[in-house]
């Protein structure tokens, strides 16, 4: 009899929070009132938040206690980290801000529950990308771990991925580009135009890839390809010889003095760049960003052969029940109800709900970040430094332009384990 009735209240409070937040939503997207008016700052919540420093953002920690009174403990590592975290410590954690492609290898141990998307307010605004694997009706399907073939399971118990849209999110989209390789244009003394050309003798000792085996074997697999030495059945599920043939290919080159490093956070990435040490190198478009932000020339290339890609979301952990699932539904209906997509966006990130977030930018920031138009003045980062002056274009263009040519995204492969084992004997060489 008390379970019964336990469970009755908990249907009927879930219900009333879910319709007061979808309420609040419809608020917030009209423009009649800022943030979210919840129990939360009566009733205190503490949710701790794990993942990459890519989106771990303590302006995004501040902004959600200010607007929902509760408290995000966030912490930051790299890609393997949280891969491992993930799976290993579950009860350290009650969101997970993790990759795609490491959803496939975290998703089947139970870890993280399927999220309802009934109790989304702002589903129906994600991207097609994140549901279809396509941008635009005519897009084509790029290789690798495409999101939308690990964002959904049949049902709350399912631990296998289902092939289209169901009713349960694995977990929601949040923050996702396309990634190339970024160069010192006053230094590369010629156009760069294509992924071959990290392997240039004239920039020998002078290039970098990044030590995340994962990402890194996906930018050597555009370059092999760029170069003509193989074509990949899927860049993003190699066979065990083409994993040979990529590491061996790798293993040759910095024997050859190719490469000055291989970096593993975005602080190092700057700093090689920043310094001069390298001129070409595997980049993530904010640090870009951040070298200009120095006086720096840099330059995020696009190139013929397009980019690599990689997204990510908020998942639930398994043990969340209570009144802390609502408050991480409430959490994530907030993050994708714009405020942090235009502070994404303005990093050089992409939102997965791009029309909530156009309310949080100005008609210039939109022009420059999303719509690929010359800047009409001041381009300021979050922090309110100067990026960019009136003029300037995006590196690669438009959203749709950049989105819409990806080659692949960052991947789990079958053979994962032996890509690993080889990759780290091509970093010992």
């Amino acid at each position: 009899m008390t379970d019964q009735t336990s469970s009755k209240t908990d249907i009927s409070r879930r219900s009333l929070l879910k319709a007061g937040a979808a309420a609040a939503g419809l608020a917030a997207g009209s423009g009649a009132i800022t943030g979210f008016p919840t129990i939360w700052a009566q009733n205190p919540i503490t949710l701790r938040q794990f993942g990459t420093g890519v989106s771990n953002l303590n302006a995004i920690a501040e902004k959600c206690k200010e607007d929902l009174g509760i408290t995000l403990e966030m912490t930051a590592s790299d890609s393997d980290a949280a891969a491992q975290r993930a799976v290993t410590q579950p009860d350290s954690y009650d969101i997970a801000d993790i990759e795609y492609w490491i959803l496939k290898k975290v998703f089947p141990s139970g870890v993280i529950q399927p999220m309802d998307t009934s109790r989304l307010t702002y589903y129906d605004k994600i991207v097609p990308l994140f549901k279809t694997g396509k941008l635009l009706p005519d897009s084509v399907i790029a290789q690798g771990t495409a999101p939308h073939t690990v964002g959904f399971v049949e049902g709350p118990d399912s631990r296998t991925f289902a092939k289209g849209e169901t009713g349960w999110f694995t977990m929601v989209p949040t923050i996702y580009n396309a990634d190339t390789l970024g160069i010192r244009p006053d230094l590369a003394g010629r156009e760069i135009t294509t992924w071959a050309d990290i392997m240039d003798p004239a920039f020998r000792g002078k290039t970098s890839i990044l030590n995340i085996p994962s990402i890194g074997i996906m930018d050597a697999a555009m370059i092999m390809e760029a170069m003509g030495n193989i074509t990949y059945a899927d860049k993003g599920n190699m066979t065990v010889q083409e994993i040979d043939a990529t590491i061996d290919f790798l293993i040759e080159a910095k024997r050859n003095g190719q490469f000055r490093a291989f970096w593993k956070s975005f602080d190092e990435s700057v700093n090689l760049m920043a310094s001069g040490e390298v001129i070409i190198q595997s980049m993530w478009s904010p640090a870009v960003a951040a070298v200009r932000s120095r006086g720096i020339a840099c330059k995020y290339q696009p190139l013929k052969e397009g980019y690599r890609s990689w997204g990510g979301g908020l998942g639930l952990a398994a043990h969340l029940s209570g009144a802390k699932l609502d408050a991480a539904y409430e959490y994530i209906n907030w993050y994708t109800s714009g405020w942090v997509g235009g502070y994404l966006n303005r990093q050089g990130y992409y939102s997965a709900c791009m029309e909530t977030a156009k309310d949080y930018m100005s008609a210039d920031e939109w022009g420059y970040w999303i719509e690929g138009k010359p800047a009409q003045g001041d381009i300021l980062a979050p922090d309110g430094t100067v990026m960019e002056t009136a003029g300037a274009v995006r590196d690669g263009g438009s959203f749709e332009e950049r989105m819409g040519k990806v080659a692949c995204w960052n991947s789990v492969m079958d053979e994962d384990r032996y890509m690993v084992r080889r990759w780290n004997e091509f970093i010992a060489s």
